[in-house]
């Protein structure tokens, strides 16, 4: 779940002009992380949460791997996967160069259930493995979900398992239960919603942030905001880029999304400058403290599925 700078109409047409496979240099070079597990991931990369229709989610991960981006982060409740790894086959990029992130909906968490959506997920995104495959909520069945992780990791299906949207309480409790430390988890984290106390947790278990929102989807004005605004004028950038820098200066992992090519372009463009201390000490001070989204959204998704359901032990 990301924010973008517009809301886009949704694209219907089939089909897309043919494309040469890359050949050129990559305009930008995005830094590495360091899983837990030692596994390498890039510290930024394009996410595609509700990129609907099958030719507009494929131009905008081909552009995105045209750009520069190395990390796809899609989600099995995106619906997008097959677009996804149409647009992956297609692009000319060798697959062990891109870090391909999938997310296992509540639906199908339960043992069985989530190895058979895996591989469902798997023959969508055109791989015979993911390199990182997170629960993308934190309730219902989730911890045979994450056992089932466990297994396909130890089998080489996937190269990293991690979690989304789980507070502290509970991550802290899967932790001590799992055999296998979560690598990642991803939550909403923007300048809005610093969440110190969360990250400060999970780095004491190796776990590695990753933010969902870092435009907390443009609400309280964050791409004319002054405060940010006025940093990025001293460094030729927009608020939207001064957002994303100081998200990776404190080594969180960020996704961002557009249709547009020349937002794709403009959100990685964020490696050529350093903010002060200065700089993040005005960021700081932006910091509500509390979810610009709540979990409305989430629990209106539980309810429907009737996920109200007692945590259950292996």
């Amino acid at each position: 779940m990301v924010g973008t700078a517009s809301t886009d109409s949704e694209g219907t047409q089939e089909g897309g002009e043919a494309r040469e496979p890359l050949s050129k240099p990559l305009p930008h070079k995005v830094p590495y992380v360091t899983l837990n597990n030692g596994v390498a991931m890039p510290q930024e990369g394009f996410g595609v949460f509700q990129i609907s229709g099958r030719s507009k989610c494929k131009k905008a991960v081909m552009d995105a791997l045209e750009c520069g981006y190395r990390l796809i982060d899609t989600a099995q409740f995106y619906r997008n996967e097959g677009s996804v790894g149409e647009a992956i086959a297609e692009s000319g990029v060798p697959r062990e160069d891109i870090f391909l992130t999938t997310k296992v909906w509540i639906t199908h968490y339960g043992y069985d259930k989530t190895i058979e959506s895996i591989r469902h997920s798997l023959a969508q995104l055109r791989t015979d493995y993911a390199d990182l495959v997170l629960l993308h909520q934190g309730v219902g069945n989730y911890l045979w979900a994450y056992r089932a992780l466990e297994d396909l990791c130890h089998d080489g299906v996937i190269r990293a398992i991690g979690i989304s949207n789980m507070e502290p309480d509970r991550f802290v409790d899967l932790a001590k239960r799992a055999h296998v430390i979560p690598a990642v988890n991803q939550i909403e984290n923007h300048v809005f919603w610093q969440q110190r106390e969360a990250l400060g947790i999970m780095r004491e278990y190796g776990i590695q942030p990753e933010s969902w929102a870092p435009f907390a989807e443009g609400k309280n004005g964050l791409f004319t905001h002054p405060v940010l605004t006025e940093i990025g004028e001293q460094y030729g950038k927009t608020a939207a880029q001064v957002a994303l820098r100081s998200l990776v200066q404190r080594d969180i992992v960020v996704i961002p999304k557009s249709v547009h090519r020349e937002r794709i372009e403009e959100n990685i463009d964020i490696w050529d400058f350093e903010l002060s201390d200065s700089d993040m000490n005005q960021i700081d001070a932006l910091d509500t403290g509390k979810s610009l989204f709540g979990y409305a959204r989430m629990f209106s998704s539980m309810q429907r599925f009737g996920l109200f359901t007692a945590k259950k032990k292996y």
